[in-house]
């Protein structure tokens, strides 16, 4: 079993779902995130948005890949941020756009 951690922007709920069921499906351990605050509208403070960033950079770390939510190829500020961060731990990255997983 691998742990894979889902990264990509919060406005994308539809697709972690789709993603999480996917890999789960597969024997995957599939870690998330905790809400969608664009999706479900939920305002954050900038110490919240710093805290969340610091929780799934700790999700990384404990996983063995990451797999990148980018819906038609969008890949947000942050989800570059943890791309590069999962590559400085050696983590495998796979990507949304380049799977099996169907709209």
């Amino acid at each position: 079993m691998k742990i894979i951690t889902l990264c990509g922007s919060t406005k994308f709920k539809k697709q972690f779902e789709k993603a999480n069921a996917y890999l789960t499906l597969q024997g995957n351990i599939v870690i998330s995130l905790g809400f969608f605050e664009q999706s479900e509208g939920i305002e954050i403070t900038k110490e919240q948005a710093t805290l969340f960033e610091n929780i799934h950079y700790e999700k990384i770390n404990m996983s063995d890949e990451i797999f990148v939510i980018d819906v038609n190829g969008y890949i947000g500020n942050s989800t570059k941020k943890e791309i590069e961060h999962a590559k400085r731990q050696g983590k495998t990255i796979r990507y949304y756009s380049e799977s099996e997983i169907k709209e």
